[in-house]
This record gives C-alpha cells, structure tokens and sequence, in this order.
C-alpha cells in the first residue's frame, strides 16, 4: 500500500497571528469563565439552579477545574489539539443544557457553537499540521 504524505503546508504571520489573536480572546473568556466557578459567586449557582443542575459550590468549583485544566491543555503548543477536543466536549455538554431547558437559540444555545468555532478556528490558523489534517480544498 502507498501512502501518500503531503507537503508541510507554511504558516503566514497573517495566519498565525490571527490565530494566536483568536485564540487569546477565547482563553481570555475561558479563563473569566472558569474563574468565577472557583469562587464560586452566588450568580453562579443562582445560574446553575436555573439550569437544573444543583446550586452546590462543589459542583461549581469541579467545574471550573475542568474547563481550567482544559483551557490549560489547549493553550500548551504540544496539547493544544487535545485540548480542543476536551473543550469541544465540555461545550457540547453546555449546548445540550440549554437545549434541554429551551433557551433561545442564537444567544444561549448556540453560544457554545460560536465558541467551538473560535477554538478550532485559532487552532486551525496557528497550526500547519492540523491544517494538513484538515485541508480546505478549492472548487
């Protein structure tokens, strides 16, 4: 069997750039966000308690451990991809909340879409080889 490889494809600065501009506004949120669940403010588990979820201050503080140690593994260069992932799913658990209680779409619901998109996107632009994985091809 032959396997074809292709060729490392080059990052722009533009690209980069962008990437790592992307990537450092939703760090920055993710950060924010995890955060305020360590503390946990009482508009946390007031939230949470509309979301169905218990209003304990465990959960909370558990839950900003995980999106912090995820955030953590999507920031190092070497962990990044696997971080993505794990981010990816810890929004994909936010999505379906909202979904579950009938939030509005387009400012609840799909909030956890809109970031998804910015942490695949910072990562897409920043790293060539996920880039190579993930080519776009033009029609």
């Amino acid at each position: 069997m032959t396997v074809i490889s292709q060729p490392a494809l080059g990052t722009s600065r533009g690209m980069l750039w962008t990437g790592r501009i992307l990537t450092g506004l939703v760090v920055l949120f993710l950060i924010f966000d995890g955060a305020i669940k360590l503390v946990p403010l009482p508009i946390v588990t007031e939230t949470m308690q509309q979301l169905g979820y218990p209003a304990t201050v465990e959960l909370a503080r558990s839950l900003g451990v995980l999106l912090l140690v995820c955030t953590a593994l999507y920031v190092w260069p070497r962990t990044a991809l696997l971080g993505a992932v794990l981010l990816t799913g810890y929004l994909g658990g936010a999505i379906a909340t909202h979904v579950r209680i009938g939030n509005p779409l387009f400012s609840h619901t799909l909030f956890g879409v809109y970031l998804g998109l910015l942490i695949w996107g910072g990562l897409y632009l920043r790293d060539p080889e996920i880039r190579a994985q993930f080519p776009v091809r033009r029609i």
